[in-house]
């Protein structure tokens, strides 16, 4: 164990919740976690592969690790996860369940739509209240809220996706000022295109992605010193390099990346 996971295990430990924990960024997250020696509560809707992470993590690292099958789309998920950790002392909260379209948003699926609003949205704003007031009481907490590098201005051909990143990136910018006289951490951490299955999903062409381990201990070693975080030289490169510009402008440009890498118009992808 080196020094950042220490850290993290002597500031919140000893549970930590991650959701969409069957994949991409929420897997390596829990592999990071075990690794740092917290027991943890994975949720996605693939319980079968929760279970196969669990035996690994238990076996590796002989942890405690409990799996709950929820589908964050369905108004009374949030609630459940909270009901089930009520007697566990929870103290670090990643939140990396969500998905995203891409596409025309007139030709996109209404229905869709409202569903990833709750997921990336609802739900989200659920747990960082919920878990948010539990961490205050028990005096320290961290929370970690998945943005996105297109949360930063609008994003046509994946209009509604960038729409629920902003709410992401504003939510936890505000918190992290809110909740850090209260002993609470709260981190945005957004990252570029990942491989987490995105882009097949998605039905797009995505030349450029990072490793989801490039995405997750730069987010981990920021937590408790910093609101915001672009991890890795990728994310640093498409933010910066548009930041000059007006915003106007980095709409436009964005635009014009999405509609290249859209095959279809409109797709859906699964993140957790």
């Amino acid at each position: 164990m080196n020094s950042w996971q220490k850290r993290i295990y002597t500031r919140y430990g000893t549970w930590a919740v991650v959701t969409g924990a069957s994949s991409g960024i929420g897997r390596e997250m829990a592999f990071q976690l075990a690794e740092s020696g917290f027991n943890l509560i994975l949720c996605a809707r693939s319980q079968e592969t929760l279970k196969q992470i669990a035996t690994t993590l238990t076996t590796q690292y002989s942890v405690e690790v409990q799996v709950f099958k929820l589908d964050f789309s369905e108004e009374k998920a949030a609630a459940t996860l909270e009901i089930a950790t009520q007697n566990l002392d929870v103290g670090l909260l990643i939140v990396s369940a969500g998905f995203g379209t891409s596409g025309s948003f007139l030709n996109s699926q209404l229905e869709q739509e409202i569903e990833m609003l709750n997921v990336n949205c609802r739900a989200l704003l659920e747990l960082s209240w919920y878990f948010g007031r539990q961490f205050v009481k028990r005096g320290r907490g961290g929370i970690v809220l998945m943005s996105s590098i297109v949360g930063f201005q609008g994003m046509p051909f994946a209009a509604h996706y960038a729409a629920t990143k902003a709410y992401v990136q504003t939510l936890a910018e505000a918190l992290y000022v809110e909740l850090a006289p209260l002993g609470v951490d709260v981190l945005s951490s957004a990252p570029a295109p990942t491989n987490s299955g995105f882009a097949s999903r998605a039905g797009m062409r995505m030349g450029m992605a990072m490793n989801p381990l490039a995405v997750v201990q730069p987010t981990l070693k920021a937590l408790g010193r910093q609101p915001t975080i672009l991890p890795g030289i990728l994310s640093k490169f498409l933010t910066y390099s548009l930041s000059p510009l007006p915003r106007w402008a980095r709409v436009r440009i964005m635009g014009r990346v999405m509609e290249g890498m859209t095959k279809h118009q409109v797709k859906t992808n699964n993140i957790g």
